[in-house]
């Protein structure tokens, strides 16, 4: 795989790591690129790191892809948005991101290697298996790091019970102690910060816009079991459903801030077997 830069005004004179580690490309790239032979290039010529870049120098970065997941033509994942440097996938429901040992083959990467076989998969966000939505996979080493702090989730969940007002739920969440999975508020806990409204009721349920400060595991989850409004369908935290077959969590939106600086918004419509909910 082949990416190039080309140097502008603001980057003239720097050293080819620098510039390259502005552009995105992680330390560790660099450092294998430094051992390969036509690695790293500045203006179609073999270069050092050290050496200084100028305006108008085009640098190029040359790298093999080699890890991959056996591929299973046999899925179907829709594709919400993509460009050279990744895709966002809508995950159905029910399918894992990664195998596991109780999942080989029907996962979310078991069909990216099946669709992009020259590529290694890379989630940028990961999802429960039962959580819906959006779901971004870097074609690249240089995506994966460029993107790993630039996207903003906005989750939609819909809870027992009826919540009227907005709010912000700040509690520590840590390893519940004799479990691997569950996760508990505790004042021993990481910090987690939970921001959400209310969209709609029927009286029985409520939908719910949800942005997270924080990534804890089963965060959403674990905060409104808490206080008080466990997910519709969420056995682990709260009570099993009949209506839907899991916790009713879905990643609606993601803003993506692009290398360049550009925000990218990317939209998934609420999933049928929530929809049915809310609206019964």
């Amino acid at each position: 795989m082949k990416m190039n830069f080309t140097v502008k005004k603001a980057d003239n004179d720097i050293q080819v790591g620098f510039f390259l580690s502005k552009m995105g490309v992680s330390k560790r790239l660099i450092t294998k690129l430094k051992r390969e032979e036509k690695g790293i290039l500045k203006n179609g010529e073999h270069c050092r790191t050290i050496d200084l870049v100028k305006e108008g120098d085009l640098v190029e970065i040359s790298f093999c892809d080699n890890k991959k997941l056996d591929a299973n033509p046999d899925l179907f994942v829709p594709v919400a948005y993509e460009n050279d440097g990744f895709v966002v996938f809508d995950k159905p429901p029910l399918m894992p991101v990664h195998p596991s040992i109780k999942h080989q083959g029907d996962t979310l990467g078991n069909f990216f290697s099946a669709k992009y076989p020259q590529l290694t998969f890379r989630p940028v966000n990961r999802l429960d298996r039962d959580t819906s939505g959006l779901c971004v996979v870097a074609k690249s080493p240089f995506y994966a790091n460029a993107l790993q702090f630039s996207i903003k989730k906005t989750y939609f969940a819909i809870v027992e019970g009826v919540i009227s007002d907005a709010g912000t739920i700040d509690l520590p969440i840590a390893r519940e102690q004799e479990s691997i999975i569950k996760r508990v508020v505790s004042d021993k806990g990481q910090p987690a910060v939970t921001h959400y409204k209310p969209i709609q009721s029927d009286g029985k349920y409520t939908l719910l816009e949800i942005s997270i400060e924080t990534g804890r595991t089963h965060q959403i989850r674990v905060h409104f079991s808490h206080i008080g409004y466990p997910l519709v369908g969420d056995d682990l935290y709260g009570n099993k459903s009949e209506e839907i077959p899991r916790q009713a969590l879905h990643c609606g939106r993601l803003e993506i801030t692009l290398p360049d600086g550009e925000i990218l918004t990317v939209t998934s419509p609420l999933p049928e077997d929530m929809q049915i909910l809310i609206d019964n």
